[in-house]
């Protein structure tokens, strides 16, 4: 099975206006509500793709109960733990720029962190677990370690999508792929990455550090995969920007899958390139039909 864990999900409302006026009434020219979380998104995603997923996390209150409804809707597996708390609620103001407005996440108990914890424990060397996103206020700042600690002992592959002191903490773990964008990468090393060499360098002195496989995000400008084997870059497709929110989760869901069912990391990698972009070029998460008709456009080049 292919596990997420999205320790502090959302309802996305996403509201758009033509013209934002701070301080008097505005009325929206649209709204929507998602489900959201990285791990949330990287579920949808592969369910898309056709690969069976399980949710994890925690959820409370009448927007957990959204976030539930609407994956049952899609298909995902749900095994959530219930707080005493309402799931946060993050807005999404699309006008002429962008602003986002993110809750910071409802309380959880040690009870709760254990029975989380108990979950992951039984997992396999089967398995996958992403573990994606911001821990909630009140969790043991160690808690990614934890669960990190215990994929390695249970020989589970561990997909990390996070960054900072969160992302150095868990490498010693070995996890099976992180994906850091070039800034994030330039923020591990100190240094500013300005060129495709530059990321190259530190993408494999980041491979020292522990992980199996490193995707580096150049944005518009590509993408690189890193492991003891091999070093490639992949272009992106051309195509209109409507989206920015989900693209990286649905880049490491379109690796997972594809991986899952081929073995191949090169073609994994086109594939999470063409789900990233599939859905950067939609107005939600992707779908399989425009992932598929995106891999002819991919170029790997052997670096």
């Amino acid at each position: 099975m292919i596990y997420t864990c999205t320790l502090n999900p959302s309802v996305d409302y996403i509201v758009k206006i033509e013209n934002v006026n701070i301080g008097s009434l505005n009325r929206t020219d649209h709204t929507a509500f998602y489900p959201g979380g990285k791990g949330i998104n990287v579920s949808r995603v592969l369910k898309r793709l056709g690969q069976e997923t399980t949710a994890l996390g925690f959820i409370g209150g009448f927007t957990g109960h959204f976030i539930e409804n609407s994956l049952i809707e899609e298909g995902v597996h749900l095994d959530f733990i219930e707080v005493n708390e309402p799931t946060r609620v993050n807005v999404k103001l699309k006008s002429s720029v962008e602003t986002e407005i993110n809750g910071q996440g409802p309380a959880v108990s040690k009870e709760n962190e254990q029975e989380l914890f108990a979950k992951i424990s039984s997992m396999t060397d089967q398995d996958y677990l992403v573990l994606a996103g911001s821990l909630p206020p009140t969790l043991s700042p160690d808690y990614y370690q934890l669960l990190a600690k215990q994929c390695k002992e249970n020989k589970t592959r561990l997909i990390v999508d996070t960054s900072g002191d969160a992302l150095k903490d868990l490498l010693t773990y070995h996890p099976f792929l992180v994906k850091p964008n070039q800034h994030e990468l330039g923020e591990f090393f100190n240094v500013e990455i300005s060129s495709i060499e530059e990321a190259v360098e530190y993408g494999r002195k980041l491979l020292d550090f522990g992980p199996e496989n490193v995707i580096v995000s150049l944005g518009g400008d590509g993408a690189l995969l890193l492991n003891s084997e091999t070093t490639v870059f992949a272009n992106v497709p051309k195509g209109e920007l409507k989206n920015s929110v989900g693209a990286g989760d649905s880049l490491v869901a379109g690796f997972i899958a594809a991986y899952v069912e081929k073995g191949d990391f090169l073609e994994a990698f086109r594939y999470g390139i063409a789900s990233g972009s599939a859905t950067a070029f939609s107005n939600d998460l992707c779908e399989k039909s425009t992932v598929e008709s995106l891999l002819k456009e991919i170029n790997i080049e052997q670096l």
